[in-house]
């Protein structure tokens, strides 16, 4: 049995660390991985397969950046020959990003069947572009991998109970693995953060935060008169949005870091006082390993970390400071999004429907 796994981002390859260990524990499974080069910079990709152990990838389309329609466009022309020269039993793609859509539609267009990971997310929030790919790639999908009940209930709700299959959240297996091995003693951080006393950990890149220059700076300035010192490993969208408006990014709390490999950032967040994010996967990781988290959003497609205060949504730059200074949670840490086993459970469930 063939699994081809379409991945492009940073989040992916923390996922596909998980499932390519699965697949590789099984002798009926064939893993192929096709990475379409949506996150070129060797920062945010090639790093992670060193640091994750995840097997280089049979094909790269090296389709680089541009606009959503060019980008998704030139993987789609890419994966008709992957396509048809795999011939997968099934193509599995991973969460929201173009890369989700543009293996989506390549596969449905060739009668190739399509499992989703992450499935049945929902922020509510159609001007995000990855709302508009998660949705689109539930409908199209034969088969949808939620990680949470509550994802569940979503794609109840939208007709697809029956393609529905509760697995766990695969990133939730590579976080626990990764926060149980034996690190170093002092987090990866800037130059000027004490590692013993406290600090913050941030990353800032969504269009919503990052395109409107005034909103940028307001967020940037917030950010910069934090009462403890702030970590943020700027994503390179952040670097080039800051550039353009003439924005500085470090000054006064803020020390300015390159995003980490995964096991140094989840290192730095467990020992972290405070997270600010506009990240989904980033809300995520720090709930698991008990940091509380500022988003810089309206909305969360992960619902279950605000529970008992964990993660409060602050779209308000002005609101940024009193976030990050609350009380430590003292609630327990219900396991929500899995025991572990979520990435043996979606092998498993693409070879019994294979």
């Amino acid at each position: 049995m063939k699994i081809l796994s379409v991945v492009g981002a940073r989040p992916q390859f923390v996922k596909l660390a998980a499932i390519a260990d699965a697949a590789a524990q099984r002798d009926d499974v064939e893993h192929v991985i096709v990475h379409t080069g949506q996150h070129y910079d060797a920062t945010m990709s090639d790093v992670f397969f060193a640091d994750l152990r995840i097997p280089a990838p049979d094909v790269n389309l090296a389709v680089g950046s541009g606009s959503h329609g060019r980008q998704t466009g030139a993987m789609l022309a890419g994966m008709d020959e992957v396509l048809e020269e795999q011939r997968p039993d099934w193509t599995l793609v991973y969460g929201d990003t173009n890369s989700t859509l543009a293996g989506t539609l390549s596969a449905v267009k060739m009668h190739r069947r399509v499992a989703h990971l992450e499935a049945g997310l929902r922020s509510f929030n159609r001007r995000m572009p990855e709302e508009h790919n998660r949705v689109l790639t539930d409908h199209a999908a034969d088969l949808l991998l939620a990680p949470t009940e509550v994802a569940r209930e979503h794609l109840a709700a939208e007709g697809l109970a029956e393609r529905t299959l509760v697995t766990g959240d695969v990133m939730t297996d590579v976080c626990l693995r990764v926060a149980a091995a034996e690190l170093g003693a002092a987090p990866a951080l800037p130059e000027g953060i004490d590692p013993t006393a406290d600090f913050a950990v941030a990353t800032l890149h969504r269009a919503d935060n990052t395109d409107d220059p005034a909103r940028l700076r307001a967020i940037i300035t917030a950010l910069q008169e934090l009462p403890l010192p702030l970590a943020l490993f700027a994503h390179p969208r952040l670097v080039a949005k800051a550039r353009e408006a003439g924005i500085a990014l470090a000054g006064g709390s803020l020390h300015l870091g390159e995003p980490l490999a995964y096991p140094d950032l989840v290192h730095a967040v467990q020992t972290a006082r405070a997270v600010v994010t506009d990240s989904g996967g980033l809300q995520k990781e720090a709930y698991l390993l008990g940091t509380p988290t500022t988003t810089v959003r309206t909305e969360t497609e992960w619902v279950e970390t605000l529970e008992h205060d964990w993660n409060q949504l602050v779209p308000e730059p002005a609101r940024i400071a009193a976030s990050v200074a609350r009380p430590h949670p003292t609630a327990a840490r219900p396991p929500v999004y899995g025991d572990g086993e979520a990435a043996r459970r979606s092998v498993e469930a693409l070879v019994e429907r294979a």
